[in-house]
C-alpha cells in the first residue's frame, strides 16, 4: 500500500492525558469520596472529571476524521479494510486480555465480581454499554469503564464507510444527524426523570454528539491550527471548567447518577460539557511542541493502558487491601491524608503497568498495524 505524510500533533497526546486525569480523579469518589458539604468545591470539582469521557470521544473522532479525509485526498480513496485492521490491533488485544482476565479471575479470588453470560457475551460483542443501559453497572466494578470502548467501536464501525462512500459531504451529513439524534434522546430523558440509575450516560445515541462534533471540527478547520497566546489558552480551560461546573450543578447533569433535571435543564447541561470539551481541545490544539512537557506527551501516547488499568488498582488499593493501606498511612504518620496516599499508589502503580504493557505487549501489536497504515501518526 502506498504510504503518505505522516500527521502527528504531540499537543493532543497532552490532551488524551489530560482527559485521563478528569477521569482518574472522579473514580477515586467512587471509593474514597470528598465531603459534598465540607469540601464543596474539591467534591464538585472532582465530579466532573466524568466529562473527560466525552473529550476522548471528540478527540478519537477529529483524528480519525484526520486521517481518512487525508487518505482520500492523498491517496484517492478510503480504505475501509485497512481502517478496521488497524482499529482492531490497536483495541482488541487489551482490552480482551484485561477483560477476560478479570471474567476467569474473578470465580477463584473475588466470587462477588462473578458476571452472568449475558453480560459478558455483551462486553466481548462491544455492545457493553448497552448491557449497562438495560442492566446497570456491572457486579465486577473494575470492568465498568470498558462501556466506554463500547460505544467507541460502535462509531469505528460507521466512520470508514461514511468517508468511502460518502465523502466529506457525508460525513457532514451524519454528523448532524448524530447531533439531532443526541437531543432528541436528551429531551426523552428530560421528559422522564427518574431516581434510579441514569441511562443517558451510557446511551451510543446520547455520546455520539461528541463523535460529531470531533467530526465537525476536523472537516470545517481543514487543517487550521490556532496561534493562542498561552494566557489565551489558560482562559479556555478556565471556561472549560466553568461550563463543566454549571453543568453539573445548576443542571444536575452527574454521569450515571439519577437524572431528575427537566428539559431545559437536560439540554442545556449537556450543551455546556459539550461546548467545555470543544473547548478544552482548543485551548491544547496547535499549541508548539516547545510548551508541551515531554513525560505528559508519553503518558498521553499510554493512555489507553491508563484508562484501562487505573480502575482495577482503585479497587485494590481502597477494598482488597484496605486494612494495609490504613498500617502504611499510620506508619508513614499520614493517618490523616490514607485516601491520598492511596491515590498516589494508585496512580504510580498504573503508569508502571501501563508502561509494560504499551512497550511489551502493545507495541507488537502496534508494529503490525503499521502494515495496514496509509497515513502514518503517532503510533
Amino acid at each position: 500500500m502506498m504510504t503518505v505524510q505522516r500527521y502527528y500533533r504531540p499537543e493532543l497526546d497532552v490532551l488524551r492525558f489530560i482527559a485521563f486525569l478528569c477521569v482518574f480523579f472522579v473514580h477515586r469518589m467512587d471509593l474514597a469520596p470528598f465531603d459534598p458539604v465540607k469540601q464543596y468545591w474539591l467534591y464538585n470539582i472532582n465530579l466532573v472529571g466524568n466529562f473527560g469521557v466525552p473529550v476522548f470521544f471528540l478527540l478519537s473522532a477529529f483524528l480519525i476524521t484526520e486521517l481518512l479525509t487525508r487518505e482520500q485526498e492523498q491517496t484517492g480513496r478510503v480504505h475501509p479494510k485497512a481502517f478496521y485492521i488497524r482499529r482492531i490491533l490497536r483495541i482488541w488485544p487489551l482490552y480482551f486480555v484485561v477483560f477476560f482476565g478479570w471474567v476467569l479471575l474473578t470465580p477463584f479470588f473475588f466470587p462477588a465480581f462473578a458476571l452472568p453470560p449475558l453480560a459478558w457475551c455483551s462486553f466481548s460483542l462491544f455492545a457493553g454499554n448497552i448491557y449497562i443501559n438495560t442492566h446497570g453497572w456491572l457486579p465486577a466494578y473494575p470492568l465498568n469503564p470498558l462501556w466506554s470502548i463500547s460505544v467507541e467501536e460502535q462509531f469505528y464501525i460507521l466512520i470508514p464507510l461514511l468517508a468511502a462512500y460518502g465523502g466529506r459531504r457525508g460525513l457532514k451529513m451524519a454528523a448532524y444527524l448524530f447531533l439531532a439524534l443526541a437531543y432528541i434522546f436528551l429531551i426523552y430523558y428530560g421528559l422522564h426523570p427518574t431516581k434510579e440509575f441514569n441511562s443517558a450516560w451510557t446511551n451510543s445515541f446520547v455520546q455520539f454528539q461528541f463523535f460529531a462534533v470531533g467530526i465537525l471540527l476536523s472537516l470545517y478547520f481543514k487543517g487550521w491550527m490556532p496561534q493562542w497566546s498561552l494566557v489565551t489558552r489558560f482562559l479556555l480551560i478556565v471556561a472549560t471548567l466553568g461550563c463543566w461546573l454549571l453543568a453539573s450543578i445548576a443542571c444536575g447533569i452527574h454521569a450515571d447518577a439519577p437524572h431528575l433535571s427537566n428539559v431545559p435543564q437536560t439540554v442545556i447541561g449537556w450543551m455546556l460539557i459539550l461546548l467545555g470539551s470543544v473547548l478544552l481541545f482548543l485551548s491544547l490544539l496547535g499549541m508548539p511542541e516547545r510548551y508541551l512537557p515531554k513525560p505528559m506527551i508519553y503518558l498521553g501516547r499510554i493512555s489507553y493502558g491508563l484508562y484501562v488499568f487505573h480502575i482495577s488498582f482503585y479497587w485494590l488499593i481502597y477494598k482488597t487491601f484496605a486494612t494495609e493501606l490504613t498500617t502504611l498511612s499510620q506508619s508513614l504518620g499520614l493517618e490523616e491524608w490514607r485516601n491520598t496516599l492511596g491515590f498516589v499508589i494508585a496512580f504510580i502503580a498504573t503508569v508502571l503497568l501501563s508502561m509494560l504493557s504499551y512497550h511489551f505487549f502493545e507495541k507488537p501489536f502496534l508494529r503490525l498495524k503499521k502494515r495496514f497504515t496509509l497515513v502514518p501518526s503517532r503510533d
